[in-house]
Order: structure tokens, then sequence, then C-alpha cells
């Protein structure tokens, strides 16, 4: 074999015998250094496999080797997370024995409930209300006064504990507006009128005849709900229409399309979802915004 060695005549190493367009491969040994630094690496890659959970998939209730020192980093996140849960149970149960209105006039109460009710409302709410709370078409914006149900502190947790058109509870907010044009109550003539005698209560561009006789259309199947003037029912949670707020748009044919097929929004219950405590404190996270009443 020594005698087929072909020797590179300017460096004088041995060639490994590849060629690329004429230039041949050295065949120049790894540095000592860096075989010791591997070799290193292996041998302590076999003590983190021996002592640490290292190989996912075969048994345990971590799903990976144990180790022979038995931690794990899931185990550390629940025992740490259950000394936290265990530091917070006796706010948690103090606020959930409260009233709303006592938990907002008690500063230390205040303070948790909201903390705790940013960390809620960020999991459970801002996929619809926005990370602001600002809402958008369809999703009410909880910053402003302008509640469907109420913005008063208990008003708000009612709505929160058992949403909004939840079937089978009892309790959810409920009410259903007509569909005028899908079931052929009012011509489309009369909804015409009708939708610009509401541009004319909140002070839109209008057409001044259509609305004139549009009035007697709102009066005769709109005031029942949403008030003479326009002015809503959070009994019904009919909403105001002479104000700038509006769910679907103001436009014309916004409002057109919700009087003939109206659109109705549903919200979760979330005290059996969350339970009572943490219901009150994202309410008063909610008021801490500065919307309500």
């Amino acid at each position: 074999m020594s005698g087929n060695r072909e020797i590179d005549q300017l460096s004088g190493v041995d060639t490994t015998g590849h060629e690329w367009d004429g230039i041949k491969e050295l065949n120049n040994p790894l540095p000592r250094w860096w075989l010791w630094t591997l070799y290193l690496t292996i041998i302590w890659s076999i003590g983190y496999m021996v002592v640490y959970p290292a190989i996912p998939g075969l048994w345990g209730a971590e799903g990976a080797t144990k180790g022979i020192w038995g931690w794990g980093s899931r185990a550390d996140l629940r025992t740490q997370m259950t000394t936290v849960e265990q530091g917070r149970q006796a706010m948690n149960d103090k606020i959930a024995t409260m009233d709303i209105n006592a938990i907002m006039a008690d500063p230390e109460a205040r303070n948790f409930a909201v903390s705790a009710g940013a960390s809620l409302f960020k999991v459970n709410c801002v996929q619809c209300h926005g990370s602001g709370a600002q809402g958008g078409p369809g999703y009410p914006n909880l910053n402003d006064d302008s509640w469907l149900w109420g913005g008063k502190p208990e008003q708000i947790v009612a709505t929160l504990e058992n949403g909004i058109r939840v079937a089978g509870n009892p309790d959810t907010r409920d009410s259903l507006m007509p569909a005028f044009g899908k079931d052929g109550l009012l011509e489309p003539e009369k909804i015409n009128q009708a939708a610009n005698y509401v541009r004319q209560l909140a002070n839109l561009e209008h057409d001044a005849g259509l609305a004139t006789a549009g009035a007697t259309v709102f009066a005769e199947n709109c005031a029942s709900c949403h008030g003479e003037k326009g002015e809503g029912n959070q009994d019904l949670g009919a909403p105001q229409l002479n104000d700038a707020v509006w769910l679907y748009g103001d436009s014309l044919e916004a409002i057109t399309t919700q009087v003939q097929t109206p659109r109705h929004g549903v919200m979760p219950a979330w005290k059996d979802k969350l339970g009572e405590g943490k219901v009150k404190a994202l309410a008063a996270y909610v008021l801490s915004l500065g919307g309500g009443q």
C-alpha cells in the first residue's frame, strides 16, 4: 500500500485519491483539540442520557426515559404552578364570595382581580373582542359606554356568567330581531324608508322624503324594542340607534341588510367554564378599561 501513496509535491501531504477538475484532496488529519472535543461531547451526551430524561417515546409519564435522577422540566413546572396557585387560592376564594361592586371598591381585591382578568381576557376573549377590547364588525367594543345588555358592574357579570344566546341556558341573554325582509314582514320599499329614518336618528346623511315615510314604519315595527327615538332597550338587548356606535356598520346598505336578514351574535357562558371568581376577575378587567356605565 505504501508504494501506491501519492504525495502532493507542494505540501508534502498524502492525497486521498479524490480529484475534481484537476484539484486533489489532501489527507490532512483533524486537529487533536477538535478530536478531543468531539470525544468529550460524546461522553457528556452518554452521561446526560443516563442521568436525565433523554430518549422520547419509550415509556414513562413524561413520554421519555426518566434517567437515574428522575428529574423532568415538565414535572418541575407543574410543581411551580401548583405552588403559585396555592398562593393565589386565598384571594381567589375571597373574590368569588364578594360582590363585583365590593371588589371594585377594595384596592387589594381590585388590583388582584384586574391583573388576573387581564390574563383571562388574553386567553378567552381577544379572539372576538381584539387585544385591546376594541371589538370589530359583529363584536362589541368594550372600551365605550354603549352596552347592549347594560354596562353596570353587575350587568357585565351577568352577561359573562350566562353568555348571549346560549342554547340550554335559561338565564342567558336572549333576544331575536325579526327578519323583516326574509320573512316578508315588510316590503323592500318600506325597509328602505325605515333605514333612512334610522340614519336620520343618528344624524347621518339620508333621504329626507324617505325618512319621513320611514318614521311611520319605524313606529309601527321597531319602536317597541328600540324606543320611539331609537334610544334602545337594554332589557331586550336592543341597540341604541341614535348614536355613533354600530355593531354591523352604519351605511344605508348595512342597516338595510340588518333589517332584512338580521345577524345575532353568540357569546359563551363563562361561569361553567371558568368559575364565579374568574368571571368576576374578567368583569373587573373590562371595567378597568374605562368602559361600562
